[in-house]
């Protein structure tokens, strides 16, 4: 993953962070808060393993782990 994909994850997420000022609750804005960055986790983790593939139940090798098993 490169600093300017990881860039774009998050600025696809900043909008999502600036609508939390609206919430006047705290449950709910905690809520919402967790979930955004459950998400950027997410993507970012998916992005630094590699781009899924079609089939995700198929087995591969894993490019720095060797042969699955």
């Amino acid at each position: 993953m490169t600093k300017e994909e990881y860039l774009a994850i998050a600025a696809a997420k900043y909008d999502d962070l600036q609508a939390l000022n609206e919430i006047k609750n705290f449950y709910d804005y905690e809520k919402t808060f967790e979930q955004i960055w459950k998400d950027t986790g997410r993507a970012v983790l998916e992005k630094t393993i590699s781009d899924l593939p079609a089939d995700w139940r198929k087995k591969k090798r894993l490019p720095n782990l060797g042969t699955s098993k």
